[in-house]
């Protein structure tokens, strides 16, 4: 009686690694690691490699929260930036989808995540306390809140302007509707994003 060759436990291995990924399910992870192993060995070490460096060279900046390999980022560092305005996202894919529409040259602050109480991420989880100690250093005088249009999106934009209402001299604005609702910014065209910023209220 014959059966099929089970495949090495170093091949299962890999697909399961690339299963983490957004998206990506077991057949999709499949046909990545026989093309990396039949294929492209070379890409296969190369994103090895790169996956290494980034894990272990890269860290949050200290100041907003995004991702840097420098202790603050260059973003931050910039003397060319509006200290004013402080533009508060979800995620870094959030403030990069934000940069790239070419019309925000003020600073960020980036929650990492959202709230969502029925997974227990509250505004603790959230950054929500060190925005605030930002804020409260005084230059900022306009945060504009850009999470997205989600149900969990709404509720961090609410609890964010909640939190700053006290603060005087701050003007709390939101982007415009012309993000459609249940988007994420991430996803949405760079022409609709620059004028929901031009449209902010």
């Amino acid at each position: 009686m014959t059966g099929s060759a089970a495949p090495p436990d170093a091949m299962l291995a890999l697909v399961e690694a690339l299963r983490r990924l957004p998206g990506v399910g077991v057949k999709s992870a499949q046909r990545m690691t026989y093309h990396l192993l039949q294929h492209d060995r070379d890409g296969a070490l190369r994103l090895s490699q790169a996956l290494d460096h980034a894990v272990h060279g890269i860290r949050h900046c200290e100041r907003c929260h995004t991702f840097t390999e420098q202790p603050v980022c260059a973003t931050c560092l910039d003397p060319a930036r509006d200290t004013r305005l402080l533009c508060v996202v979800e995620t870094p894919a959030d403030q990069a989808a934000v940069e790239r529409t070419g019309t925000y040259r003020g600073l960020y602050f980036v929650l990492m995540g959202r709230l969502s109480p029925l997974d227990g991420v509250g505004v603790q989880d959230i950054g929500l306390p060190e925005l605030l100690a930002r804020v409260r250093e005084g230059e900022v005088r306009e945060v504009i809140v850009a999470t997205n249009f989600t149900a969990e999106g709404e509720v961090t934009a609410h609890a964010v302007a909640e939190a700053l209402r006290p603060l005087e001299g701050v003007r709390v604005t939101r982007l415009a509707r012309g993000v459609p609702i249940g988007s994420e910014l991430e996803y949405v065209d760079l022409g609709t994003i620059a004028h929901a910023f031009s449209e902010r209220r």
